[in-house]
């Protein structure tokens, strides 16, 4: 945060702020782009004020803003969502000079191939499942889901006392958990944080009622203002997007071998994928072809190394990735 924001009008007491959520592959695990000790201490997303006399555009600043906090230069980008919920100023939540008014935040969502090195101070590529434990399916189903969280929700489920609302929240914890033979959605990330916080489970929830926070075990690292809810916001659209756009090549480099692609999947994913079944579904959608070169291993048989074929991703009749489930 800089004293750029405490210059920028505000006539109807309404400040535009920019979110980035920037994923980056690397070790063939989705990383995102996080902050610390700069802007705020707690750990953030890349973000700033729009400044209507310097920048042209939304993604100008947007762009300006994660190269003055990280170092890192914004590749492909895409608007996710804009936040606009009244609290939004909870601490942390404005930007500098703007107490008091309502803030506007335009988040988007950009994807790179590597996780390259940055200069920014307190800059890190950190795993989304540390603050999303709940989220990460490819081991089996997480034990902090029926250990710690499927008991308060329950418990708070109980609390609504009138039979109806009682019945809609659970029905809620259900759904939104994969609980009582309920499937698990993994598109549903975003309604899992927010259940979360209305029952009062994550750090957020108190600290933006101004009351000292209880800590649940297992309920991921909290971060400033309402940045955990874009960034599940973000990962709900990607796991989403990734079965009708293969915008999950965005995320490789320009060679890769078939069990790379598979984890990068799964880790956008967060659950194990049926071997076969994967790579039956990239045959037919044509979306990779080898190159005829072989990643160099120590020991074992060398893994042929393919590419993205973009000619399939504009004329073939698949428009993503089929993502069969293990079983």
């Amino acid at each position: 945060m800089t004293d750029a924001a405490a210059s920028l009008p505000s006539p109807s007491g309404v400040v535009v702020g920019l979110n980035a959520v920037i994923v980056a592959g690397g070790d063939s695990e989705p990383r995102v782009l996080v902050t610390q000790g700069l802007a705020t201490p707690e750990t953030a997303l890349p973000f700033g004020a729009f400044d209507p006399e310097a920048h042209r555009t939304f993604e100008i600043g947007l762009r300006e803003w994660v190269r003055g906090q990280t170092g890192f230069e914004l590749g492909y980008v895409e608007q996710l969502y804009t936040f606009g919920d009244r609290g939004r100023e909870a601490p942390l939540a404005a930007l500098a000079g703007a107490a008091g008014a309502r803030v506007i935040s335009v988040g988007y969502l950009g994807l790179a191939r590597e996780a390259r090195e940055l200069t920014g101070i307190g800059a890190r590529w950190a795993g989304w499942n540390e603050f999303f434990p709940w989220e990460d399916h490819r081991a089996g189903r997480p034990p902090v889901i029926d250990d710690v969280l499927a008991p308060r929700l329950r418990s708070w489920a109980d609390e609504a006392g009138a039979p109806g609302r009682r019945a809609a929240r659970l029905e809620r914890v259900r759904t939104c958990f994969g609980l009582d033979d309920t499937p698990w959605n993994e598109e549903r990330a975003l309604d899992r944080y927010e259940l979360l916080y209305e029952a009062s489970l994550v750090t957020e929830a108190a600290r933006d009622r101004g009351e000292s926070p209880e800590t649940v075990p297992g309920t991921g690292q909290p971060m400033a203002s309402d940045h955990r809810r874009i960034l599940a916001t973000a990962i709900s659209r990607l796991r989403g997007k990734v079965k009708y756009r293969p915008i999950v090549f965005e995320l490789m480099g320009d060679s890769f071998t078939l069990s790379e692609l598979q984890r990068m999947v799964e880790g956008i994913a967060g659950f194990a994928l049926h071997k076969q079944n994967f790579r039956r579904a990239l045959d037919r959608a044509g979306f990779v072809e080898g190159t005829g070169r072989f990643e160099a291993r120590t020991g074992g048989r060398p893994a042929e190394l393919y590419r993205f074929c973009n000619d399939a991703a504009r004329t073939g009749n698949a428009l993503g990735l089929t993502i069969p489930r293990q079983k």
